[in-house]
């Protein structure tokens, strides 16, 4: 037979538009034995159709092949017990570590006690009278920073005030 024609019945094959007598055409070329090179990759493929063709069904070496790939594996029902309490145990030691883990967080984020660091306490009025004066003079400060910032949007308010009086004339 021709390659060419082949090779369109080929490319009608994998398109899935072959007639059964396409069909039966290919499988006459490739199971011979006069095969052009090009086209001797699908050689196996239609040999091994062909063998399963010739396989039977009614082969009794068939059934236990698949009765045995179809029985489920056989589970020994005395260790069950011991794989349920292995799970059980794995299940408490990851809830005992989680709480561990948990009580430790806890303890490092709270704060310690707060200790009077002054025993004298004319000294520890002394001390919190110079906080609050550093405290003040950093508020004198900021009160100097908005006047300016003040003294700034006056002057934003004056030119808007001038551009929608020039706007209206």
């Amino acid at each position: 037979m021709d390659s060419k024609r082949i090779e369109e019945l080929l490319d009608k094959y994998w398109k899935c538009e072959t007639s059964l007598e396409e069909e039966q055409l290919l499988r006459d070329y490739f199971n011979g034995d006069d095969v052009d090179d090009r086209l001797k990759e699908n050689v196996a493929l239609f040999k091994f159709f062909q063998q399963q063709r010739n396989e039977s069904v009614e082969d009794v070496g068939f059934d236990d092949k698949v009765v045995s790939k179809i029985k489920p594996t056989v589970k020994i029902r005395s260790a069950s017990w011991l794989y349920n309490a292995v799970r059980i145990a794995a299940g408490v030691a990851v809830l005992v570590t989680a709480m561990w883990f948990v009580r430790s967080e806890i303890r490092k984020s709270t704060p310690q006690e707060i200790v009077d660091t002054y025993d004298d306490p004319h000294l520890a009025l002394e001390e919190t009278k110079k906080a609050l004066l550093m405290i003040s003079k950093s508020f004198g400060t900021a009160e100097e920073q908005v006047k300016k910032i003040n003294v700034f949007n006056e002057a934003q308010e004056v030119v808007e005030g001038s551009e929608e009086t020039e706007q209206k004339l």
